[in-house]
């Protein structure tokens, strides 16, 4: 992942969640929202804003990192729909958006965008969320 230009997260993301750490290919993130299991990959590559913008062999380490995480939410949170989105509109710098969903959750059946008022987490929520997805965080490196 070398480049002329280095990697800077976007300062809304910053803002926004909370580290997690890192994978082959992302800053692996939790959007700071305990109402739903969110979390982000954005890929550590700078100047990119869309999927087909990176080369072939990270697109696919993409793809693999995200159906890793996918797959590793639902199992850890039990939820009855996983949302993935790369929508950029407000943040142009590309990322991922992971989304346990369940039936009856505070925007259910439409998208999280623009419903929900965020909970921030407390430390123990944080501590809570890395331990239940850790065995993920730790496929994902």
């Amino acid at each position: 992942m070398s480049s002329a230009v280095p990697f800077v997260l976007h300062e809304k993301l910053e803002a926004d969640t909370i580290p997690l750490g890192h994978s082959q290919l992302c800053e692996v993130r939790l959007m700071n929202d305990s109402q739903l299991p969110w979390v982000l990959l954005v890929p550590r590559v700078a100047d990119i804003r869309e999927i087909y913008q990176l080369p072939k062999q990270q697109q696919m380490r993409l793809a693999e990192e995200s159906s890793l995480l996918g797959e590793g939410m639902m199992d850890a949170f039990s939820g009855d729909k996983f949302n993935v989105a790369a929508l950029g509109n407000m943040v142009p710098q590309l990322h991922l958006h992971h989304i346990v969903r369940f039936e009856g959750d505070p925007a259910w059946p439409g998208p999280v965008w623009g419903k929900l008022t965020p909970e921030p987490y407390d430390e123990t929520g944080i501590a809570e969320f890395r331990a239940r997805l850790r065995s993920t965080l730790d496929a994902l490196k």
